[in-house]
């Protein structure tokens, strides 16, 4: 069986590289479109099974893989920063404060299609300006949901959840999900 990952992300190919030794990485290519009017959880499910089908609809004879990672607070889905204005208002935003992270999975090939996903809860340290300044100017908020890496140091204060999954691939569930399928 061969399989698709259907995401850029190096942290989920690294991820699912401890689940599927050898795996394509097929990004989508579709806009994102985030619908507030239904429940994040739903949001990332829908936003994965997007990218899992654009994928599949290619790649009929394969096992596809597709994710989506959204950062819930106070109710409000906080997608990846606009620019580094943003990333640093978000941040700001989630010092000292929890917040959840939610990756929808979507695992399909030509007998099944599955979905779910895993929702971490996450609360942050207090972060100083110029600790987030810092950050910021170092790049790596730029591409997160959240504008956060968890695997960056000094951020995170505690977590009750899957860590792979904010992270941006929960490793068991994707696991789980590829034992049914295929």
């Amino acid at each position: 069986m061969k399989f698709i990952l259907a995401s850029a992300s190096p942290r989920r190919k690294e991820l699912l590289s401890l689940v599927i030794p050898s795996f394509e990485v097929l990004p989508a290519t579709a806009e994102e479109k985030v619908n507030i009017s239904i429940f994040p959880e739903q949001t990332a499910v829908s936003l994965a099974e997007s990218k899992c089908d654009e994928v599949f609809e290619n790649h009929g004879d394969s096992t596809v893989i597709g994710c989506d990672t959204v950062v819930v607070f106070e109710g409000e889905i906080l997608g990846k920063p606009k620019d580094e204005n943003d990333a640093y208002a978000t941040l700001k935003r989630l010092s000292g404060k929890t917040h959840y992270v939610v990756t929808g999975v979507c695992v399909r090939n030509k007998n099944k299609r599955l979905s779910g996903f895993e929702k971490t809860e996450v609360k942050f340290n207090v972060l100083s300006d110029d600790f987030i300044k810092n950050y910021v100017d170092g790049g790596s908020p730029l591409d997160k949901a959240g504008s956060y890496g968890i695997q960056d140091g000094g951020i995170v204060k505690e977590y009750f959840g899957s860590y792979t999954n904010v992270v941006g691939l929960p490793v068991n569930l994707v696991k789980k999900m590829l034992e049914e399928v295929c």
